[in-house]
Parts: structure tokens; sequence; C-alpha cells
């Protein structure tokens, strides 16, 4: 039998991008709760953004692998070549 684990994913805002989903539907003081959250629950989980100083400090305390990335939604970053992006995952 294969021992099945679930994972979830999570997907904010990038960080410095919070009124992207709607204006004050997400705040920076979120990211701090979402830490919380992702610290208490009993699964893994899978979360990507943006490499900031930010996003490195308030999630410091779970696995963060740098990796880079070429955005390509709508054709928005066209020309502005890899930027870092950040894995997050626990437990």
């Amino acid at each position: 039998m294969i021992a099945r684990r679930r994972c979830s994913t999570w997907t904010p805002p990038y960080w410095g991008c919070e009124d992207d989903y709607g204006v004050g539907l997400f705040g920076r003081d979120d990211f701090e709760r979402l830490a919380s959250t992702l610290a208490e629950i009993k699964g893994r989980f899978i979360l990507s953004l943006n490499d900031t100083p930010g996003v490195r400090e308030t999630f410091a305390a779970f696995r963060i692998e740098a990796v880079e990335t070429s955005y390509s939604i709508a054709g928005l970053h066209r020309g502005k070549g890899r930027v870092g992006e950040l894995i997050i995952s626990g437990p």
C-alpha cells in the first residue's frame, strides 16, 4: 500500500503587492498571521512568494529554498529576466 501525505498550497499576494487581490483585503500584517497559522497546522504545506528581506524574516522558522523564475502572467514582466522566488515549506 502506498502511504499518502496531504499537502496544502498557499497563494497569498506577493510581498509589496498586497492590494493586487483588492484594496484592503490583504495587508502586510496578514503575512505575520499567515506564518503563525502555518506554524500551527498539522499537515505539510508549500508557499511561494517573491524573494524579499521581509518574506525571509517573516517565514524564517520554515524551510526556505531560493529559486529563480520568470513571470509571464499577461506578459507584464517581459524583458525583466529572471527574478528571485522563495519556496517556503513545512514541516
